[in-house]
């Protein structure tokens, strides 16, 4: 078959675990007179594909056919990357991340200016930029004195395209390597999974087998199994796996045989060379092994660290009681004493048990004990949260300056590192890190790295909700060894008499439903209706609560999967619709097969850590301006208001339904929840848990009772293996 098209990929909208793909793609060339129609125009493609990289270019060889539900799209048989052209790769080269300030609409303006010789033109004279109109003298020196730095960038990353980088990997890649690159690809082209970030064994390995790397070359099966075994710590959030998920794992990557003793033979070679750590049948990477013993040397440390001696303690209690109003029962007052007089603690309950009250009578106290000013108070002592939306909830409780921790350690997106680290640590004195049920063991060892050895430390969270999305269980693990000063509280505060959430949350908590859950409560419903009827009931409840003055600020829709007819991707079109519907006087434009306009609730999946803005953060997009060749979004954050492009839209979904993992740290008024067996792989009793103790004022559950008893009863998901356990209570043992 001799038809094709050429082009560039736009979007890919549908991937099967096959390889299947469906997306949009921009017709260029074609041989075909009647598909000249397609010119300059986009197009849906389908067809079987091992990866696709969007707007890289390809040119696809197949037909034109009529899909009863799509219409016309080009049937893929057969395709091939290509590399970039001349001109082209120079474009990329200059608007990448080397230039800052130089985007790829500078960057058309220079080459179309200065032709196929543009760099040559610039390292002999940068007075030839000035005859780009748009280009002042100061951005002609600048665009010089880089380029004259990294002469030879331009050829090694030109070297990485054409053996089947994209640009910005290519830019990462030279990035690290520096001069070093060529020769370290020829070498080892899989030594870039682990000195480069974001860039895995897949991409790597499908550029080697290219570049004829046989199937059984060691390099190959080595760098697979250190792949396999950090890919399922990130899938499971176990810190080590055993044998056989390591070997079943592997052998899924690699499409070959490759036997059992084979295999041992290159895992026991990892353990020799110092990648992989081997403790009985436990198989840990190295630098996980190390996070682990990180963390377990400075809690020990921490632990073993005489206690200060705290004077006025007998008066602390009384004092914060008349300041504040309230009365403390016995567990509040014993969990401010255990903060403050330990240099290691914990305060742990579910939602109403005041531990937001103990966290304001702690910052209370520490300011009387110290003497301090409310400025010497900040210096002294900071108040954190893994995302910033808990760490603004937590600054509106307290009324104390709250901050990620990201931001506290001063994360640097460039070098994708922090500031503060081992070797240049924080000068404050006390710290307490809320929502600690969310942090991850990479975070919690950073953050232990930032501080020095006179630092007091309170962690304080619901041990019952989900655990974080990255390995480790450190919260849970921290509390389990009986070692660390803990507090549990257990007495709830927040609470109406016609409330029923909470108490709710507490039988899901302990695994026993009452006989009556689907009784309606003042602040609870649970409506039973079968799953075709999930997603119209959820639609009339949205709509209900608009004609009683309630926005999509107040009211959130929980989801745990994101496919299917109650998945969060189709909850989310429909609700746009009755939220923000379609209106000439807003803007809108699509990504990935996504409308986004003016007005929409969205989230945002990924940090934007030097804007203050995080994974699970919720904005509003203010206003959109397209132009010619971009488009950009004001959204505001809770009142963070950043000035999203392109490059981050991919980070950025419709936020009317949002994942149950999403929403911690956050809570809403009004929660709806659809209970779906269809979500049976995804149900289990912290989730359900977590997604319920999100709501402040009105909880509904709309699906079926199977799926919600089901998923209460479930409990295998909860328990993670880690080695932070053990390797703490052998040091205090030691």
């Amino acid at each position: 078959m001799n038809s094709y098209i050429k082009g560039n990929i736009k979007a890919v909208f549908f991937k099967s675990d096959s390889g299947f793909m469906v997306g949009n793609f921009k017709v260029k060339e074609t041989n075909e007179k009647d598909y000249e129609i397609y010119l300059n125009k986009v197009i849906t493609f389908s067809g079987n594909f091992h990866e696709l990289i969007d707007n890289a270019e390809y040119k696809f060889y197949g037909e034109i056919t009529n899909h009863p539900k799509y219409g016309n799209q080009f049937k893929v048989v057969y395709y091939e990357s290509l590399i970039p052209e001349e001109k082209n790769s120079i474009i990329s080269f200059l608007s990448s991340d080397l230039f800052p300030g130089i985007g790829e609409k500078t960057a058309t303006k220079i080459v179309e200016k200065l032709g196929d010789n543009t760099i040559d033109l610039i390292l002999d004279d940068y007075n030839n930029l000035l005859l780009v109109p748009s280009i002042k003298e100061d951005k002609a020196k600048l665009i010089y004195d880089i380029l004259y730095k990294e002469q030879i960038s331009y050829k090694t990353i030109l070297y990485l395209q054409e053996i089947g980088f994209n640009i910005n990997e290519a830019v990462k890649i030279y990035e690290v390597f520096r001069e070093k690159t060529i020769e370290t690809i020829e070498h080892n082209i899989y030594d870039v999974i682990e000195k480069v970030n974001g860039i895995g064994f897949i991409t790597i390995d499908k550029i080697a087998l290219k570049d004829n790397i046989k199937n059984d070359d060691e390099r190959r099966i080595e760098a697979c199994i250190t792949y396999s075994m950090f890919d399922l710590c990130l899938s499971s959030g176990n810190t080590y796996s055993s044998f056989n998920e390591i070997y079943l794992r592997c052998y899924k990557y690699l499409g070959i045989d490759i036997s059992i003793e084979t295999f041992e033979y290159h895992i026991l070679r990892l353990n020799k060379m110092g990648k992989v750590v081997i403790l009985d049948d436990k198989y840990i990477l190295k630098s996980i092994y190390d996070v682990e013993c990180g963390i377990a040397e400075k809690v020990i440390k921490l632990i073993n660290k005489k206690k200060s001696e705290v004077k006025g303690l007998d008066t602390l209690i009384p004092f914060l009681e008349s300041i504040f109003d309230i009365s403390y029962n016995e567990l509040q007052k014993k969990a401010i004493i255990t903060g403050i007089e330990n240099n290691f603690s914990i305060i742990t309950g579910g939602p109403g048990t005041g531990k937001t009250t103990i966290i304001k009578g702690i910052v209370e106290s520490y300011k009387k004990i110290k003497c301090l000013t409310d400025d010497g108070l900040i210096r002294n002592m900071v108040l954190l949260a893994p995302t910033g939306r808990a760490a603004r909830r937590i600054m509106e409780s307290t009324n104390f300056k709250a901050q990620t921790i990201h931001k506290f350690l001063k994360w640097d997106k460039e070098t994708d590192t922090f500031q503060i680290n081992k070797n240049n640590k924080s000068d404050v004195k006390f710290v307490i890190v809320d929502e600690s049920s969310m942090i991850d063991i990479f975070l919690f060892n950073s953050l232990l790295d930032g501080l020095k050895d006179d630092v007091k430390i309170i962690m304080v969270g619901d041990a019952n909700q989900l655990p974080s999305v990255l390995p480790g269980s450190v919260l849970k693990d921290l509390i389990d060894i009986n070692i660390v000063p803990t507090i549990e509280l257990n007495e709830l505060y927040r609470q109406k008499e016609d409330s029923y959430i909470i108490n709710f949350a507490y039988e899901i908590k302990n695994g026993k439903l009452s006989d009556n859950y689907k009784e309606k409560k003042g602040d609870y419903n649970f409506i039973e209706t079968g799953k075709n009827n999930i997603e119209p009931l959820v639609c009339e409840l949205c709509k209900k609560a608009i004609e009683k003055g309630y926005s999509y600020n107040n009211v959130q829709v929980l989801v745990p999967m994101y496919k299917g007819i109650n998945g969060i991707d189709n909850l989310n079109n429909n609700l746009q619709n009755i939220f923000n519907p379609k209106s000439d006087n807003k803007d809108e434009f699509v990504f990935n097969d996504v409308v986004f306009r003016e007005g929409d609730k969205v989230l945002q999946t990924k940090n934007i850590s030097d804007l203050d803005i995080s994974n699970g953060d919720i904005g509003i997009i203010d206003s959109i301006t397209k132009t010619t060749n971009n488009v950009s979004a004001i959204v505001n954050f809770d009142g963070i208001i950043v000035e999203l492009t392109k490059k981050n839209f991919e980070d950025l979904r419709l936020g009317y339904a949002i994942s149950i993992h999403k929403s911690q740290g956050s809570e809403f008024d009004i929660v709806i929840m659809p209970m779906d067996l269809s979500y049976k792989r995804m149900l289990y009793r912290k989730l359900i848990y977590t997604g319920v103790t999100r709501a402040k004022k009105s909880l509904t559950l709309i699906g079926e009772s199977e799926a919600l008893e089901y998923g209460v009863a479930r409990i295998e998901e909860e328990t993670r293996n880690t080695l932070l356990k053990e390797l703490i209570l052998d040091g205090i043992n030691f």
